[in-house]
């Protein structure tokens, strides 16, 4: 989103979007194979359990004979944006000057398309590098309805994917996402309040208030990202985009009776199919 040749100077587009100016010109530092192939490794293992911490990924990778230590573990995982979930005290803390908004969902019966969309980020592992993978998902249908690849964490391209969704499909009631700086600040919240679409935050911690769209990540890696090395930022974009069109369109899901997102978004169904 930051344009060099634009009249606006780099630094007044940076402010604008809530991002460093630092981040800008940012080069990533090159990555070990290793490392990388650890990386993939604890991706795998949180995927499958996400309440392990550094301590218990240490111990699950001793069990498959691969002896790293627990700094190391917690450092790699700061890098892929990944943490143990688990109810802790104190830690519903917003990035400074960000607030945080209530979790609308706890009871609520989602029974129609466009009522509640959400949105979350993840790793995505390359043959030698990652990216962060940002999606758009209706809660009901589980209907990827935008999506965005970036090499950093910040705001922007999140904004970029909801853009992108609000301009192709009719604007939800709710919106949710987690308590991550990218989905508080003022940039990315303003937009859904200029729209008048209401804001839900998970708990901090509680990845089951937002289960469906980390199901879609677990279909997305074990049945695309899993099965290939990208060897480069546009093969992993092309070769997603083509798994996310088959997931939306083809694959079959069982907790919509057997039908695609798809079906079930263009074709208003019972609610008997209610999340």
């Amino acid at each position: 989103m930051i344009d060099p040749e634009h009249d606006l100077p780099i630094q007044k587009q940076a402010e604008a979007l809530e991002i460093s100016r630092s981040t800008v010109y940012y080069q990533p530092r090159p990555i070990s194979d290793e490392d990388l192939w650890l990386m993939r490794r604890i991706d795998e293992l949180h995927l499958n359990y996400p309440f392990a911490g550094s301590r218990m990924l240490r111990d699950l990778l001793w069990q498959q004979g691969l002896k790293v230590g627990r700094r190391h573990i917690k450092t790699l995982m700061r890098r892929m944006g990944i943490e143990a979930i688990y109810r802790k005290p104190n830690t519903s803390k917003p990035a400074p000057g960000h607030r945080i908004y209530p979790y609308l969902l706890r009871g609520l019966a989602v029974t129609r398309p466009n009522q509640v969309w959400a949105m979350d980020i993840t790793y995505i592992p390359m043959a030698h590098g990652f990216v962060y993978l940002a999606a758009v998902v209706d809660w009901f249908t589980r209907r990827v309805l935008a999506w965005k690849l970036s090499i950093t964490m910040e705001t922007s391209f999140c904004i970029e994917a909801l853009e992108e969704a609000l301009s192709r499909n009719e604007k939800p009631e709710i919106f949710n996402t987690d308590q991550g700086s990218q989905f508080t600040s003022e940039a990315f919240t303003g937009r859904l309040k200029k729209e008048g679409i209401d804001i839900s935050m998970d708990g901090k911690g509680r990845w089951r208030d937002n289960v469906f769209v980390e199901r879609v990540w677990k279909s997305i890696k074990y049945e695309e990202v899993y099965l290939h090395a990208y060897e480069s930022v546009h093969e992993a974009r092309t070769s997603i985009s083509r798994y996310i069109e088959f997931y939306n369109t083809v694959r079959p899901h069982s907790s919509l009776k057997a039908l695609t997102p798809d079906q079930v978004y263009f074709n208003r169904l019972p609610e008997s199919l209610a999340a």
